[in-house]
């Protein structure tokens, strides 16, 4: 079975700030507050959670999809 990246870096889309952040494997995260602007992040429509569309690696559900 191949890798499975837990760690993702998001990227607040209202200011352009990049935090890392470690993903739970058991669960999808839905809503993440930027730490810098306090933006609510939210998935896009379609993603399952916010590390699908604003991060740098897709949930480790996703990644298991892929294989």
């Amino acid at each position: 079975m191949p890798d499975i990246r837990l760690e993702s870096v998001l990227k607040c889309p209202t200011c352009g700030f990049t935090m890392r952040v470690t993903m739970p494997t058991d669960a999808c995260v839905y809503f993440h507050e930027c730490s810098q602007c306090k933006a609510l992040l939210r998935p896009k429509p379609g993603d399952c959670c916010v590390f699908c569309s604003y991060g740098s690696e897709k949930c480790p559900p996703r990644q298991q999809q892929r294989y």
